[in-house]
């Protein structure tokens, strides 16, 4: 953890450099993600509620995912950049050291502007938390945290996936912001939503639906079961997946000689 730090503080420094350039640029992800708040409230505005869920529940469906995707994209942003390190050899001197790989990529960037949706999101939460109706017993809090948290590293285990695929495209495969970005705009509504056959895909091959749905029918009392509490914890396995694609990827990668 100590060398994390290190990098952490480096990279903090680095981008500190040009605090204008920083902040306009992390006041640029705040407005585009508030853009995305506008579509939920002229929606809601409207039609008052989507599938029985009310303005304010939703809204805490749309602030959990958004703070999990950006607490993501800052902290997992090696993954998500990994095809340049491929093609500049940078990889290749990641292998040489004496360090794990995958700790290795993970410090090579935090992108800290990524924190202006993080910022949003937060304001968001604070607006809806007195207000969504639910009664933030410690069980709740324990059910909330647990979504943030496995929402994050399902996330990163989708960052992981695209870096993997690099191994054998050697470039970026775009369609992986299907389940990333795209990821992150299904989940700004409660999924059963989009129908029976998306909440299936999102239970269970992008387990989103185990920490995004599920607890939060636990958390505005519209189911009492108690395995809702933990389902996020479920989506914790699939970085299993992800991982063992990792491994398959670093035995089958060969330099480009850069």
């Amino acid at each position: 953890m100590g060398l994390y730090f290190r990098y952490f503080s480096i990279h903090l420094r680095s981008q500190m450099q040009h605090k204008m350039s920083f902040f306009l640029t992390t006041l640029s992800q705040l407005v585009g993600s508030f853009s995305m708040f506008l579509g939920v409230y002229f929606l809601l505005d409207r039609f008052d509620s989507v599938m029985g869920f009310t303005y304010e529940q939703v809204l805490l469906c749309f602030s959990t995912v958004w703070m999990a995707f950006a607490l993501a994209e800052c902290f997992f942003r090696g993954f998500d950049r990994f095809a340049p390190m491929l093609g500049n050899g940078q990889f290749d001197r990641i292998m040489v050291r004496p360090r794990n790989l995958v700790f290795q990529v993970l410090a090579t960037q935090i992108e800290f502007s990524r924190l202006g949706r993080f910022l949003q999101a937060l304001v968001m939460m604070f607006y809806t938390f007195p207000r969504c109706g639910v009664d933030w017993t410690a069980d709740k809090i324990l059910t909330f945290a647990l979504m943030l948290i496995c929402g994050v590293l399902e996330f990163a285990g989708l960052f992981v996936i695209y870096a993997s695929l690099c191994f054998f495209s050697t470039e970026g495969l775009e369609f992986m912001n299907i389940f990333t970005d795209g990821g992150r705009e299904f989940g700004s509504y409660p999924l059963s939503i989009y129908g029976e056959g998306v909440l299936k895909f999102f239970t269970y091959v992008i387990p989103m639906a185990l920490w995004q749905y599920y607890p939060l029918l636990y958390l505005i009392g519209q189911s009492d079961n108690p395995l809702y509490r933990i389902a996020p914890l479920a989506s914790v396995l699939f970085l299993i997946p992800c991982l063992i694609l990792w491994r398959i990827g670093v035995r089958h990668f060969k330099s480009t000689g850069s």
